[in-house]
């Protein structure tokens, strides 16, 4: 059974994570226990709340350090605002230096945006969308429909720098990056463990994944 250390620094949606990696078969230690994380197989990095606090909190616990560390090393997978502090710096409030591990900045999304009928978006983005642009033979994307449909709570999206991390766009008023996919480094900004079936087969696909 694969080992999965679900990093607890106070900031992260872990009692649904924790129920639904165990629902797909993993084995799930919540922990910022730095003996556990490098005794795991895979990483789990999930994240609710302000960049600011959350980038605190993470450096306070030493999550920094241990997602570092992680990623040269195993798989890991973040969600949310995991998968915002993975890059350069975020706008949000003020600027936040984050974990610099992707380079790019985590921007606000623009108010004056307009969906298909024209309508200006609500922000935050939050409820069920669709994603596009996956790479459907890669195993992390298998038996996931092309517009599968997952669920969002932000008002915030990353844009690399590097458009090649992107793994899945998805649309709200301007295409903005969904997934990013490096080496053993994936991260959604939606939440799959919030969204039902094609959430519980993308987790499951990470427990799965060989890298």
């Amino acid at each position: 059974m694969t080992k999965i250390a679900l990093l607890d620094y106070g900031m992260g949606n872990l009692h649904s994570a924790s129920k639904a990696l165990a629902t797909v078969g993993a084995d799930v230690s919540i922990t910022n226990d730095p003996k556990l994380i490098r005794a795991a197989d895979k990483i789990v990095f999930p994240g609710v709340g302000a960049m600011r606090d959350c980038m605190a909190q993470m450096r306070a616990e030493g999550i920094d350090e241990a997602v570092h560390e992680a990623v040269f090393n195993k798989p890991v997978m973040a969600i949310c605002v995991g998968m915002q502090a993975l890059f350069t710096e975020s706008l949000e409030f003020e600027l936040t230096q984050c974990l610099d591990i992707l380079h790019g900045q985590v921007k606000p999304f623009n108010p004056s945006w307009t969906d298909s009928d024209g309508n200006t978006i609500k922000i935050p983005h939050m409820g069920w969308n669709t994603i596009e642009g996956m790479d459907l033979s890669h195993p992390l994307w298998r038996n996931i429909d092309e517009h599968a449909h997952f669920y969002f709570v932000h008002s915030y999206y990353c844009a690399p720098e590097d458009t090649s991390v992107t793994a899945a766009v998805c649309d709200y008023g301007q295409p903005f990056c969904a997934s990013v996919l490096k080496d053993n480094l994936f991260a959604t900004q939606f939440h799959p463990e919030k969204s039902h079936k094609d959430g519980l087969q993308l987790l499951k696909n990470f427990v799965e994944w060989r890298v």
